[in-house]
């Protein structure tokens, strides 16, 4: 018998398209990032939790400071939020799951390619 998540990441990852949509490209990669590390077998549940409370809060309408209400200060309980939870989790980032955000940001952003000017 299979074990049922108690997330669900289909629902999920609608979710996280429809923010970076109007993120952009680099807001969504940090995001994308933390996803990754969620649905890896390798992370810890209690680092799991953290990362989908962190995901829920950004995602979902529920605020402590609304971003309707004040602009800039209402999105800096979201930036601190995330940053908190990208700082424990960072180690737990592969070179392969960097690879993959890395493509499917190039699948959604396809015109925002970088150049290195020499």
């Amino acid at each position: 018998m299979k074990k049922q998540s108690l997330i669900n990441y289909s629902l999920l990852w609608e979710k996280l398209g429809d923010y970076a949509k109007k993120a952009g490209r680099v807001s969504t990669r940090p995001l994308l990032l933390l996803y990754y590390v969620m649905k890896s077998s390798d992370t810890p549940k209690s680092d799991k939790l953290l990362i989908a409370s962190a995901i829920s809060y950004l995602i979902l309408p529920i605020d402590l400071i609304s971003a309707k209400r004040l602009p800039i200060i209402g999105w800096i309980d979201e930036i601190i939020c995330l940053t908190a939870a990208y700082q424990k989790v960072c180690r737990h980032i592969t070179p392969e799951i960097e690879s993959e955000v890395d493509n499917i940001l190039e699948r959604w952003f396809p015109e925002c390619k970088y150049e290195l000017i020499s």
